[in-house]
């Protein structure tokens, strides 16, 4: 019985995951071409740590393996091509504490980065973002389909790397 819903629930998960996709393939090119989307975050996941599992494994709705879902929530990182905005939580071990509360996470505007995009043999870009004008000066790695979804790499000099999985979605047009 509990392999039926464990079956049932990863088909779901699965039917859920393709739904959420925001851009078909010409619309993914373009946007990924004129550095103009934004990334929406649908879970993230923090590096394999006991110490992270164990305080994972007491939260409501913990599905295993360190998993944790932002669906329904409004993380996301918006890049324009002249600035990236980035609203994510974080998950993991920060090397020293904020001296704030409201500094957890990765929020941070940035007006001075490099942006590399390249194109994959297989289909998709590879997207690498280097902030220069940010606390920590965070890495952000973007591996992104030809679909819209996209897996994002967070490196930063005192915290653990996490990653976010989630989708690609147009920047809304300025009047």
């Amino acid at each position: 019985m509990k392999t039926l819903k464990n079956l049932i629930f990863i088909f779901l998960a699965i039917f859920a995951f393709k739904v959420n996709a925001q851009t078909d393939k010409a619309t993914t090119t373009k946007i990924v071409e004129e550095k103009n989307y934004t990334f929406v975050a649908t879970s993230a996941m923090p590096l394999n740590n006991t110490d992270i599992n164990n305080i994972l494994s007491r939260m409501p709705g913990n599905t295993g393996g360190g998993n944790i879902n932002l669906s329904g929530s409004s993380y996301d990182v918006r890049i324009t091509p002249d600035s990236i905005i980035a609203y994510l939580p974080y998950y993991g071990r920060a090397y020293t504490a904020p001296l704030n509360r409201d500094d957890n996470g990765f929020k941070f505007t940035s007006k001075d980065f490099a942006y590399t995009s390249k194109k994959r043999k297989k289909g998709g870009w590879e997207v690498v973002m280097n902030t220069k004008d940010t606390k920590d000066s965070p890495r952000l790695t973007l591996s992104i389909s030809e679909n819209g979804y996209g897996s994002l790499i967070i490196t930063s000099n005192n915290k653990q790397s996490i990653t976010y999985n989630g989708y690609l979605a147009e920047n809304a047009k300025k009047d």
